[in-house]
Parts: C-alpha cells; sequence; structure tokens
C-alpha cells in the first residue's frame, strides 16, 4: 500500500499490529480500537507512539481522554458506499479537537478524496502504483472551496469578503 499524505507519497513508518502482537516502544503501532480499550491502562503508560483502528460503528468519542496520547487514528472504510468514517473523521476534527493524522484505510476511492479532505482526513492508504499517482493529481485538482470544513481552508466566499474588505480600506 501507498501512503498520501499531505500532498505527497510518503514512506509509512507506522505498523498496524494483530490483536495478539506485542506492541514494542520503539515501532509506531496502529492497534485496533476493541483492543485499545481492552488494554487501555497498559497503552497508555507505554513509551510506543500509539495510533488506532476505528471500524464504521466504533465510537470516536470513547477515545476522547487519550487524544492527546494518539498519534494517528485510521479509520477504515470497509465498502466505499459505508460513509461513517467521514462522520468519525469531523467528530475528531471539531468536537473534540483531534489535532493528529487522520487516516483513511480500506477502500479508499481517488474520487471521495476531495470529500475525505474535507471532513479531515490527511492521509490516505491507496494500491501502489498507478491509483497512487491518480491521487496525487487529484490532490492538485481543487484549490478553492464554497464551504468551510474542519481542515482549515478558507471558503471563496470568505476569501471574496476579506479581499473586498481590505480593497476597501
Amino acid at each position: 500500500m501507498a501512503l498520501i499524505k499531505n500532498g505527497t507519497q510518503v514512506s509509512d513508518q507506522w505498523i498496524t499490529a494483530d490483536d495478539d502482537t506485542p506492541v514494542q516502544a520503539d515501532i509506531p503501532t496502529i492497534v485496533s480500537y476493541k483492543r485499545f480499550l481492552a488494554e487501555r491502562e497498559t497503552l497508555v503508560r507505554s513509551r510506543a507512539e500509539l495510533g488506532v483502528k476505528v471500524s464504521p460503528g466504533e465510537d470516536v468519542t470513547a477515545l476522547e481522554r487519550d487524544l492527546p496520547r494518539l498519534q494517528v487514528i485510521a479509520l477504515d472504510f470497509p465498502k466505499f458506499t459505508d460513509g461513517r468514517s467521514y462522520s468519525a473523521a469531523r467528530i475528531l476534527r471539531q468536537r473534540l479537537g483531534f489535532e493528529g493524522e487522520i487516516r483513511a484505510t480500506g477502500e479508499v476511492l481517488r474520487d471521495q478524496y476531495l470529500f475525505m479532505q474535507r471532513a479531515g482526513f490527511d492521509s490516505y492508504e491507496v494500491k501502489d502504483g498507478v491509483e497512487a499517482r491518480q491521487w496525487l493529481d487529484a490532490v492538485r485538482e481543487f484549490s478553492h472551496y464554497y464551504q468551510p470544513a474542519p481542515n482549515g481552508t478558507s471558503a471563496v466566499w470568505a476569501r471574496r469578503h476579506a479581499h473586498l474588505a481590505a480593497a476597501a480600506e
């Protein structure tokens, strides 16, 4: 799998551990939501860089008190038609104020990139090769948006109003 982050393809330093694989302090590790909740105290106290993989239907608000300890939250798309992870990303960014990496995994399609980005995702696991190149092209397709979003980009109307106000001075 290729990892697209901040508009470029990067090397993925994280491993996704099975529920019976020990977490090592020197290897950044993503564990399942169920495992994290079951082993919360041990994992939070460990020195390991931690991430959690959340499936649709799992409650991201249960992670709220541990968000400062987590570097990555991987939200899964088991089918491209299942949009619950969009809601989870918005909850993490807007309501819970999560500033770490929100990663899209699973059936992550290039056509959905813009919507994912606007919902708060900042990295995407995609298939190697042609698909990765197509994703990099998608990253550069749009630079202006009509709606505000939790990713910090201004809406076109807000930019227009700011420009007009500056010109009037």
